[in-house]
């Protein structure tokens, strides 16, 4: 017999407008016994039927939506549906812009959450975020096997919000190939090293695509300056952009190391590059008191807040890695400015950047919006499914 969770009256209004998320306080019994991570059907006071959901008792986030038919059951073949609706989309962006890497499942904008899966070349990378996906690793793996015969899976799902799922990290090779240390992928005639075991993420960060060939207009005779820089895409596409000159900075050596490699690899001047190992809010600091100036800089922090408590907290340092980028910025100079934090909505960041100007004593021109490529959709129905913002401001 399934087992029902049954919400609180009046609590059924964002299921109704097909929002997949069931919070703590919306939860007024479960009939039945479940699980970590088993479905459930999901009725108002009722009874009604709304949806079919993952169950999660340890997370605000009770229930995670699967389906709203009543007769889909979560099966090997519900993935196989999934995978072929989500392929279709990709398979056309791949076509059109020469990728052989993406995002290939995108959580609750392709109808599955929890679940992320980038692909590069022929490794799919997973992540199973969620309990329900955790649940039903079984289930993925067989319809992941099915949809792509010729790719070797690798697992990184050693990613902390696992905890309030109250899941273990996991990671390491599920089948096929062991990927290599460093993978070349394509992207916009740039050829990149992803470090699939150890790197960032899933290894890299696909999500930002278009704004690295958009930085390939601002580039021209520039000297530029990219922050957090992880391996180098920035300075890559600035290079090919026709900077003369390029300073990464990361605090980790081994992507600064990735970083030079990538210069290399598509035989641009290293001479015209510098990778420097510090921290970004210290050695912008250090630039200002000593003068330095640049035509473009890059800031594309790591996510600052992680829930509503951090909020404040990352404004202000937001606030501040922006108003010390323009006070480097020579007259008319770019920044290209980015907030990877969920939480921090568009209007809030852009509020923050214009804040930074004033305090930075300067005039910004919002000249360029940003979001993630086409390949992280965000449904209609899940508007936190845009994380990714940024702009390009000219500063006077």
């Amino acid at each position: 017999m399934t087992v029902r969770l049954i919400l609180a009256k009046g609590r059924e209004k964002s299921l109704l407008r097909r929002h997949p998320w069931v919070f703590s306080g919306a939860v007024a019994r479960l009939e039945g016994k479940a699980q970590l991570g088993e479905t459930v059907d999901v009725c108002d006071h009722n009874g009604k039927f709304l949806a079919r959901a993952a169950w999660s008792p340890q997370s605000q986030i009770r229930a995670r939506v699967w389906s709203w038919q009543q007769d889909e059951s979560i099966d090997i073949a519900f993935f196989v549906r999934r995978f072929e609706q989500a392929r279709q989309w990709r398979d056309w962006l791949a076509q059109k812009d020469g990728l052989d890497s993406y995002r290939l499942i995108a959580g609750e904008s392709d109808g599955l959450p929890g679940v992320t899966i980038d692909r590069f070349g022929n490794f799919l990378v997973l992540q199973l975020l969620s309990a329900g996906a955790e649940y039903q690793r079984p289930a993925i793996l067989s319809a992941l096997q099915q949809c792509f015969p010729q790719c070797a899976i690798y697992d990184r799902s050693d990613v902390a919000v696992r905890k309030k799922e109250g899941l273990e990290l996991t990671q390491g090779p599920v089948t096929g190939e062991l990927p290599p240390p460093l993978l070349p992928i394509t992207e916009h005639g740039m050829k990149l090293l992803v470090d699939i075991q150890g790197g960032h993420k899933t290894g890299y960060y696909l999500d930002q695509r278009d704004s690295r060939l958009a930085t390939r207009r601002y580039a021209q005779d520039a000297r530029v300056l990219n922050c957090f820089s992880y391996t180098g895409g920035f300075a890559v596409s600035a290079l090919m952009g026709g900077c003369r000159e390029v300073i990464s900075v990361d605090t980790s050596q081994e992507a600064l190391d990735v970083a030079r490699q990538n210069v290399e690899l598509n035989e641009l001047d290293l001479s015209r590059a510098q990778f420097v190992r510090d921290d970004v809010f210290k050695l912008l600091r250090r630039y200002r008191d000593a003068g330095e100036k640049f035509d473009l800089i890059i800031m594309d922090p790591p996510k600052f807040v992680e829930n509503k408590n951090q909020l404040a907290g990352a404004c202000r340092g937001y606030k501040d890695i922006n108003m010390l980028a323009m006070q480097l910025l020579n007259p008319g100079g770019i920044l290209m400015t980015f907030s990877c934090s969920g939480l921090m909505a568009t209007e809030l960041f852009q509020k923050i950047v214009a804040d930074a100007a004033l305090d930075a004593g300067r005039e910004a021109q919002f000249i360029e919006q940003f979001r993630q490529a086409a390949d992280h959709p965000v449904i209609a129905t899940y508007p936190e499914g845009l994380y990714l913002k940024g702009f390009a401001c000219r500063v006077v």
